[in-house]
């Protein structure tokens, strides 16, 4: 109860400010740490899992306040190359391209691939423009049933990555849809609730604010099946910034974007890219998070830095 109180007040008190989060998963407790900060946490022991996950990426992007996504994602990369630590793999939340070009997905696979980890994607709304995703699903999407959902296990830890982005509804909130639901039902029975859950998906599974389509409608079915787990981490991108909320056992993040910041909820007449971006301050609005699993009966600790730091 005491650890859970704890896990709770991190996640509530924490101001997110930019990128370098290192998370690690063990016991069925995430903990994050700074990314490449020895002193942030304890030393890696050889049960650990590390990932890092990017998000909205929006390669094709040319527009204030940046013009050139694809460097911005570079950079990116290179800051997961350089203090990756011992980070086994990378989760992509989506959006990807901008327009769902084929050239477009050609920039991000290879400079995603200079990161040196095994890549996990999810597509965005923007990755689906074209025949109802088949690019992103080919390119991306190897190995998974038809609508692009699927999980895999890394040293005991179940990933879920699920697509909320094929039928968004009005307003923009994406959807699971039945197909999806059940298949995550048949996923999920016969776990042990004591397996750490980590689901990645695009829009995110809880409502952040439904005006602007900022949840996904048909999610409480989903968490419904995953309540009973003793730890589940839900990883989103979409929104383009940090936000966090818990639910019990259930750690709800978003990610900033690699490309550009949008606005806070309700602080603009509509979502979109923030244009008038003080020169300079563009780096402190992008970043990337680090996942980070471990053994251990810590209380979580949630420390984020930008990308330009």
């Amino acid at each position: 109860m005491e650890h859970g109180t704890n896990r709770r007040t991190a996640l509530t008190c924490m101001l997110w400010a930019g990128s370098g989060l290192l998370w690690t998963v063990a016991g069925g407790v995430p903990r994050a740490s700074l990314l490449g900060d020895a002193q942030a946490a304890p030393p890696a022991t050889s049960g650990d899992l590390s990932f890092i996950q990017i998000s909205d990426s929006h390669i094709g992007f040319h527009a204030a306040p940046n013009p050139d996504a694809a460097t911005t994602l570079g950079e990116a990369v290179g800051q997961v190359r350089e203090r990756r630590g011992g980070a086994e793999l990378l989760i992509h939340t989506g959006d990807v391209s901008h327009l769902s070009r084929p050239g477009e997905f050609d920039t991000a696979e290879q400079l995603i691939r200079g990161a040196g980890l095994q890549a996990h994607y999810v597509p965005g709304e923007h990755d689906v423009l074209v025949n109802g995703g088949k690019p992103f699903f080919e390119r991306f999407g190897a190995g998974a049933p038809a609508g692009g959902w699927y999980s895999f296990d890394q040293r005991g830890v179940h990933f879920i990555g699920l697509n909320n982005v094929l039928d968004l509804q009005a307003g923009g909130l994406g959807r699971l849809g039945t197909a999806q639901l059940e298949w995550l039902e048949d996923d999920l029975r016969g776990r042990a609730s004591s397996q750490p859950i980590v689901v990645f998906a695009h829009v995110p599974l809880w409502t952040v604010y439904e005006q602007w389509g900022w949840g996904t409608e048909d999610a409480a079915q989903a968490l419904a099946y995953l309540r009973r787990f003793g730890s589940v981490t839900v990883l989103n991108g979409h929104i383009h910034q940090v936000m966090q909320k818990v639910e019990g056992n259930l750690a709800f993040h978003t990610a900033m974007s690699t490309a550009f910041p949008q606005p806070a909820p309700g602080t603009a007449s509509s979502p979109g890219p923030i244009r008038d971006v003080p020169a300079g301050r563009l780096r402190s609005l992008l970043g990337i998070t680090t996942v980070r699993e471990v053994q251990g009966g810590q209380p979580l600790a949630i420390i984020d830095t930008p990308l330009g730091a």
